[in-house]
């Protein structure tokens, strides 16, 4: 009977465990501003006139600087800590996703901290001030245990002074589970950081503003009234607007398995950011 007993809570613990890890998609990437939704805006109408223009050329690629940091509670697995193999292997599905869109990543460097605090999100200015690198074109990435039950988080480009506060917190966390061979049921391909970094870009969720106003503020993304959960073979969550839901863009909630694309109108947006606010920084 005893025996019976903890055969039974052994399967409950691991069904809780399974129900914990199996979640809906959860991006704390804060609201922007009014401020930022004006930049989106103000640059949307510059695209349109560079191309009813006329004036097309090719667009170079975007080469990236880019610096892993792990921050572990411990160097067990579970504890947070991300494995060389595991780092690679995030690399590749960045430059696979973005390579269509003239955007490639070079590893410049890796570093590990063991601290409790800062692996579950604790002293986060405290954090990036002791390990970040490079400039403000430079992509910084925080693989950490836990960041407030999101899977990862990142912050818009805007005119930012070296050395300020928001220049140090410029960068992406990421929760460490959701990299390739990691434990986040659903999103353990790779895809957490494409959706943040795309943020990094300046980009918006594909539901930002629901089925009215200017949503995400780029044309070819359709309204979308909500997130998408799971990967459904299609949605239409605003039926009164043209197209239906974008469920396999990068910057909605779908599974890693549902993500293959950026829209034209995304990539022109990624460049002009990245072009106005991080080139040449």
């Amino acid at each position: 009977m005893l025996f019976q007993t903890l055969a039974m809570a052994g399967l409950m613990a691991q069904s809780a465990f399974a129900a914990a890890t199996a979640k809906p998609f959860a991006c704390g990437t804060k609201e922007p501003t009014a401020e930022h939704k004006a930049i989106h805006k103000a640059l949307a109408v510059k695209e349109a006139e560079f191309a009813a223009s006329g004036n097309f050329s090719a667009q170079a690629t975007i080469n990236v600087d880019v610096y892993f940091h792990v921050v572990a509670a411990s160097t067990s697995l579970s504890d947070g800590y991300v494995t060389d193999t595991m780092l690679t292997n995030q690399l590749n599905v960045m430059n696979q996703h973005y390579a269509p869109y003239n955007i490639a990543f070079v590893l410049k460097g890796t570093d590990r901290t063991i601290n409790s605090n800062w692996a579950s999100d604790g002293a986060e200015l405290t954090m990036k001030k002791a390990l970040r690198k490079g400039t403000y074109r430079s992509l910084n990435i925080y693989f950490q245990k836990a960041i407030g039950g999101n899977l990862g988080y990142c912050y818009f480009p805007t005119t930012v002074t070296s050395g300020s506060n928001d220049f140090y917190y410029d960068g992406c966390s990421i929760l460490y589970s959701s990299v390739p061979g990691g434990s986040a049921t659903n999103y353990n391909l790779g895809g957490t950081v494409t959706h943040e970094v795309g943020h990094w870009f300046g980009l918006y969720h594909t539901f930002q503003g629901g089925c009215t106003g200017s949503g995400d503020s780029v044309a070819d993304t359709p309204a979308q009234a909500s997130a998408t959960s799971g990967c459904p073979s299609s949605r239409d969550s605003c039926p009164n607007v043209a197209g239906a839901d974008p469920i396999h863009n990068y910057m909605d909630y779908s599974y890693d398995i549902c993500y293959t694309e950026f829209t034209a109108g995304q990539s022109t947006r990624m460049t002009s950011f990245y072009n106005t606010y991080r080139a040449g920084k």
